[in-house]
C-alpha cells in the first residue's frame, strides 16, 4: 500500500517565502563573484536571480516547479564597473544586461547556466576589439585584380555591336 501526501497550495507557497541566504562551498552568496575576465569579478549581490515557472513541455512537474533562472545586472548602479567599462556596456548593451536559462529541469542548474551566460555576455561586451594594421596589396592579389579588369573589358568588348568599317 503506497501513501500519498496532500500538499496545499497554501504550504508550498510558505515554504518558498521562507529565506535563507544561499551557501556555496561554504561561503554566503554575498561574499562570491562572478568572475567576467582576468582583470573584472562582479560580487554576486549586484547580479538579481530571479526563478518563474519554465515554458514548453513537462509535464506534472513543469507546472509546479519554478526552474526557469533569469539572471540581471544593472550596469548603472554597479561599484564594480569602472568608468571607461560602463561607458561600453552602455553604448554595446543598454543599462540592464539579462540571461535566462530554462534548458535544465533543475533551479540550480538553470541558475549556474544563466550566471555563466551573463558572464559571458558581460565579457563579449567588454572586449576591445584589435585595431586592424593597414597592409598593402600583395603582388599576386593585384595581379588578380588587373586580370579580372581584362576579362570585364574583354567581355564587354564582346558585347558591342560590329563596326562597319570593317
Amino acid at each position: 500500500m503506497s501513501k500519498q501526501f496532500a500538499t496545499s497550495p497554501a504550504s508550498s507557497r510558505s515554504s518558498a517565502r521562507r529565506r535563507r541566504p544561499a551557501v556555496i562551498d561554504g561561503e554566503p552568496s554575498e561574499q562570491r563573484v562572478l568572475r567576467v575576465d582576468e582583470q573584472l569579478a562582479i560580487p554576486l549581490s549586484e547580479v538579481t536571480v530571479r526563478a518563474s515557472r519554465s515554458s514548453g513541455p513537462g509535464g506534472q512537474h513543469a507546472n509546479v516547479t519554478a526552474s526557469r533562472v533569469e539572471a540581471s545586472f544593472d550596469v548603472l548602479a554597479s561599484p564594480s564597473l569602472t568608468e571607461p567599462q560602463r561607458e561600453r556596456l552602455l553604448a554595446r548593451v543598454g543599462p540592464r544586461l539579462v540571461a535566462i536559462a530554462q534548458d535544465e529541469r533543475s533551479q540550480s542548474r538553470n541558475r549556474e547556466l544563466a550566471l555563466a551566460r551573463l558572464s559571458e555576455r558581460l565579457a563579449r561586451a567588454l572586449a576591445v576589439p584589435k585595431r586592424r594594421h593597414a597592409t598593402r596589396p600583395t603582388a599576386a592579389s593585384r595581379e588578380r585584380r588587373l586580370a579580372a579588369k581584362r576579362r570585364a573589358t574583354q567581355r564587354k568588348r564582346e558585347r558591342r555591336p560590329p563596326e562597319d568599317g570593317q
